[in-house]
């Protein structure tokens, strides 16, 4: 057994952060399924701008759109289907073994869209009606604007990645949309054991974003706190979770075959070379829970990774270093606010590079 499917007995999930053309053509992807060391994919624009923008892997895709009048963007999510339709096949039978559990494959809307809410939603359905694969999940950011496009979604019957969820006040947003996006599919006589969510709430950003402002506290203790914020967060959150799906609310809507809206740990590779390379999977081990994990650190956790039921631990210790923060100035909601709103930044700018990129390629 694996280090993987150690997490898995435990009720974890670990899915790839990475998709590439070659992966999905040399069997490699397939082997890692079979292995039991992914039970899912993710995909971002930053991810997809590394396997077009970096390899040749696509250039015999686009040689027949080149001399269309077709835009960047739609070049690029022709491309980007095709992927997610051959990794989906890939995982088809997992996600039937698994009864809908995992074998998913995510596909984000474009990152432009990330404050308009019809558009979002647009959007999502027609990746839906085009990828038309039942283990899809349409990935879209917890922004203001898209909380209502991803209740929408979850009445619609999409499977919803929501991604970018930084705050425990988001995230508690985001587990109100999906139980109304059920509700609302449970009054209009709809089926709910079909339509899967997970809430993606980003780690390592966090500790990248306070550790330095630790480092320059006068405050005797301040260093002391460094690398500790981002799974605690991680850890409350998860609290949040188990309150929320085991709610009377939840209870009556699982009675009709609803699936908890599990979360995700999202940016879990350590960006600290301080810091050992598998902490964001080591100190998030918890049931029902996913970790999307990229190729390096899914590499070192196999490897040397160290499995234990860990998600639980030290609450009150989690709750009191966010005062001990707040006693030195660093207040979680501006934090938060500036990590989403660089999110945000971040996969709008890479999916620029990304379509110059495909233009340039097709000009080629």
């Amino acid at each position: 057994m694996n280090n993987t499917e150690k997490l898995w007995a435990l009720g974890q999930s670990v899915w790839y952060d990475n998709i590439q053309r070659s992966l999905l053509r040399n069997g490699e992807m397939a082997g890692m399924i079979a292995r039991g060391e992914i039970r899912g994919v993710t995909s971002n624009p930053s991810i997809f701008m590394n396997a077009i923008a970096k390899t040749s892997d696509y250039d015999e895709s686009l040689k027949p759109l080149s001399d269309s009048a077709l835009s960047a963007e739609e070049i690029f999510f022709r491309l980007a289907i095709e992927d997610i339709q051959a990794a989906a096949d890939l995982f088809l039978p997992l996600y039937q073994e698994s009864g809908g559990a995992d074998g998913y494959v995510s596909l984000e809307v474009s990152p432009f869209l990330a404050d308009k809410s019809a558009e979002t939603l647009a959007q999502a359905e027609a990746l839906w009606r085009r990828v038309k694969r039942p283990n899809l999940m349409i990935k879209i950011p917890a922004t203001k604007a898209g909380l209502p496009a991803i209740q929408a979604a979850i009445a619609a019957g999409i499977n919803v990645n929501v991604t970018l969820i930084f705050s425990l006040e988001r995230h508690d947003e985001v587990m109100e949309a999906y139980l109304s996006g059920l509700e609302k599919r449970a009054q209009a006589g709809l089926p709910l054991g079909e339509v899967s969510s997970v809430a993606s709430f980003f780690i390592s950003r966090v500790d990248s974003h306070i550790d330095p402002r630790l480092q320059v506290s006068a405050a005797p203790d301040a260093q002391a706190l460094a690398g500790r914020a981002a799974i605690a967060n991680a850890r409350l959150a998860y609290a949040q979770f188990l309150r929320v799906f085991s709610s009377e609310r939840f209870t009556r809507l699982e009675a009709k075959g609803a699936r908890k809206q599990r979360p995700l740990w999202a940016s879990t590779s350590t960006k600290n070379p301080a810091y050992r390379d598998v902490l964001y999977v080591e100190e998030l081990i918890g049931a029902d829970s996913v970790n999307t994990v990229p190729p390096q650190t899914l590499a070192a956790f196999l490897d040397h990774g160290r499995v234990r039921e860990s998600i639980g631990e030290d609450l009150d210790e989690a709750r009191a270093l966010f005062d001990r923060l707040e006693a030195l100035g660093i207040l979680m909601p501006q934090v938060t606010a500036q990590l989403e709103a660089e999110g945000v930044k971040a996969f709008a700018d890479a999916f620029r590079v990304l379509l110059d990129a495909v233009a340039d390629r097709r000009r080629a």
